[in-house]
């Protein structure tokens, strides 16, 4: 027989996505779904079953089955998605401890798959320019997703601990981005006017979403020769953008404002529902976060193929480019970036003709 895969929150796009992605697939011989309500897109002829994770009824779905193989992705990375900040924040938490619960006594049970993001390092202004995973955060998350996603990951290193044939594999997933992205970044991108952090320009990883499931189903697959894909690892695609790059190529205007009128403009945002604007965000809009693929590439054995750039330039095609037309506008700072060098260039000159004719004064 081949194997039997649970995923969890297959009511969100991605991972209905990511349960057609598994369907197909020649060694998987079935496929489950859960979530608390019933998906809306097809699941590509996967046994959808209403479940809540939070509940003990999980369990009973996990021994049906007989699952070898779960992969959680029932994490809601905004109240909005997840029914308001307390109804998250349970299935998150809850929800992740009461389906490890059930993993650990089931003895079917040889792999799990977790989602994670790379939230969990936060974003401080003294952290390193590159971060591994083995790297604590220099502050730990006081609310919000990122201090989820730590607890859970809490959860998932003692379930590791103890169920030690079972393989575990925790993926942290930089900015999330494609056509049918609904992470945080995605709906800011998305907005007619970029509000920044004055003084600030930070550093930014994205993922192609497509990336997103070639991944998984690495993760969720027995290993290749010569990979591992138990452990943690970070999954960004090559490149680094700037915010302020990143703003040009989505043809839309930035609005500058100092953090604490960046961190009121948030607020204004997520009570006009307009934009779920977490703190997690503010600060990475502030500091930027750049991680290792380090140990995404040479241990897991995955090339995401997709940069960030072309992942960017994807969700442009597909959202459309802002009031101002990305290539006016990147002509534009184009030009004024010359016309300041050429400024530099001349005053530059005249400094050396003055200091050297004042030499020729000074020998005379």
């Amino acid at each position: 027989m081949g194997r039997v895969v649970l995923v969890t929150g297959v009511a969100r796009q991605l991972a209905g996505r990511f349960v057609r992605r598994v369907v197909r697939d020649p060694g998987v011989d079935r496929v489950v779904g859960v979530d608390a309500v019933a998906p809306e897109h097809p699941l590509g002829g996967a046994v959808f079953v209403r479940a809540d994770i939070r509940q003990p009824a999980i369990g009973r779905v996990l021994a049906e089955y007989g699952v070898d193989t779960v992969v959680h992705l029932d994490l809601a990375a905004s109240p909005a998605a997840g029914g308001g900040r307390a109804a998250a924040k349970e299935t998150n938490v809850i929800g992740t401890m009461q389906l490890l619960g059930a993993c650990q006594k089931c003895p079917t049970v040889s792999r799990v798959v977790v989602r994670s993001s790379t939230v969990v390092y936060g974003a401080a202004p003294r952290d390193p320019a590159v971060l591994v995973e083995t790297a604590p955060p220099k502050s730990l998350p006081s609310g919000g997703f990122a201090k989820d996603l730590a607890e859970v990951e809490g959860y998932v290193r003692g379930f590791a601990r103890r169920r030690p044939d079972v393989a575990v594999c925790v993926l942290r997933f930089a900015n999330v981005l494609g056509p049918g992205a609904g992470s945080s970044l995605a709906r800011y991108f998305s907005l007619p006017v970029l509000p920044t952090a004055f003084g600030y320009d930070p550093r930014l990883q994205l993922v192609h979403e497509d990336d997103v499931l070639e991944v998984l189903g690495v993760a969720a697959s027995e290993p290749r020769r010569g990979t591992l894909n138990s452990g943690t690892f970070n999954v960004a695609a090559d490149g680094v953008l700037t915010l302020s790059q990143c703003a040009r190529r989505l043809g839309r205007p930035t609005l500058p404002l100092l953090p604490p009128a960046l961190a009121w403009a948030g607020t204004v945002l997520r009570t006009l529902g307009v934009s779920d604007f977490p703190t997690e965000q503010i600060r990475l809009l502030t500091h930027g976060r750049v991680v290792s693929t380090v140990q995404m590439r040479e241990t897991l054995g995955f090339r995401p193929a997709r940069t960030a750039a072309e992942a960017l330039a994807d969700f442009v095609r597909h959202r459309g480019p802002g009031p101002l037309p990305p290539a006016v506008l990147a002509a534009a700072v184009d030009g004024a970036a010359a016309r300041l060098g050429d400024g530099v260039a001349a005053r530059t000159a005249r400094t050396v003709e003055r200091r050297g004719a004042a030499g020729t004064r000074s020998t005379g």
